[in-house]
């Protein structure tokens, strides 16, 4: 089992007396910042030149610096900004501040796992990953209460990275929740696992798989889609406060059979042998190989397939029902 530390394993001491540099400023990056500086640290924003981000953290009551400015006077380094610009930002803003005695700090392990970026012998590399979005946690902090976090040491030049991370996560109110103890190995794979397979990419193509089954048989798009997409949040919302016996013990006994006899049909050995294939596909750097070149090339295949899914008839069904549900949030504009 993991190890996990709370409120009383943790010493925020460790760094109220150093400067903290937030490079970011999305939902994370204004969660994070603001927790920390509602804890009673020191806190600035690293942000690129003509960021949309500068006057809303300023409004926030925080001070702003161009990212090379920011990593060169800070103590602790919070990268906050996209996987896929990490390599870059950290080489051309970072990288000449990197000096022994300096914390490199992560929320996702992508870019030290497949050596995106390749930090110096001399400093601290530690990640903290909170387990929840941004507005999230930050909406709990104010409540007093906490998101669960990971913790993970990649380097421990100083032989005190573990307490500057758990001094970090106490500043983020996740030891109040409980902070796990991982590697960055771990954390990086089973991220990118659970979201390929279940989250995001497994989800996505069951709904759709579903919707496509029952419209090809005659069914009304409308129908099909309230019984496969829609009532997903439901069930979700179900499992996620009690689990999958929650679940059960919510839903009619006629739901709970079929989830008996029919999900392993669905979810076979094939099934598994392809999720298999594709954290092999991970744990090689096959995955992460591929997502980099894409993005070097200008994401041609990445923006056909979002564009091919965003003309998928469940979308345009879903949008036309989604407008009858007065008490839904508005989506957010497409990117």
């Amino acid at each position: 089992m993991a190890q996990v530390y709370y409120d009383a394993d943790a010493d925020i001491n460790v760094i109220k007396d150093k400067l903290i540099a937030i490079i970011g400023y999305g939902s994370q990056g204004h969660a994070h910042a603001l927790n920390l500086h509602d804890s009673g640290c020191n806190v600035i924003v690293g942000l690129h030149e003509g960021s949309k981000s500068a006057e809303k953290a300023r409004n926030d009551g925080l001070e702003v610096r161009s990212v090379a400015e920011a990593a060169e006077a800070a103590d602790i380094i919070m990268m906050l900004i996209p996987d896929t610009i990490h390599k870059k930002v950290y080489e051309e803003s970072i990288a000449p501040a990197m000096r022994a005695g300096k914390t490199l700090m992560f929320a996702h392990g992508f870019s030290i796992h497949y050596g995106q970026v390749k930090p110096p012998a001399e400093v601290d590399v530690v990640m903290v990953a909170p387990k929840s979005p941004g507005h999230i946690m930050r909406n709990l902090f104010t409540q007093g209460i906490g998101v669960p976090a990971l913790l993970a040491v990649y380097q421990d030049a100083s032989g005190q990275a573990e307490q500057t991370g758990l001094a970090y996560a106490k500043g983020l109110g996740c030891t109040r929740a409980g902070v796990l103890k991982t590697t960055f190995k771990e954390e990086t794979e089973t991220d990118l696992f659970g979201e390929q397979t279940v989250l995001c990419g497994g989800v996505s193509a069951l709904i759709k798989a579903g919707f496509e089954t029952l419209v090809e048989a005659g069914y009304q798009p409308e129908i099909a889609y309230f019984e496969c997409l829609n009532e997903m949040k439901l069930i979700v919302d179900l499992i996620y406060q009690g689990g999958l016996s929650y679940m059960r013990y919510s839903i009619s006994d006629t739901a709970e059979y079929g989830d008996y006899v029919a999900g392993p049909r669905i979810i076979d050995e094939h099934v598994r042998e392809n999720m298999k294939q594709i954290l092999k596909e991970i744990q090689d750097g096959s995955f992460a190989r591929r997502w980099i070149e894409e993005n070097e090339k200008g994401r041609p295949e990445f923006e056909k397939m979002r564009d091919q899914d965003r003309n998928h008839l469940i979308e345009q069904v879903g949008q036309k029902l989604r407008a009858m549900m007065s008490w839904t949030q508005p989506p957010p504009a497409n990117r």
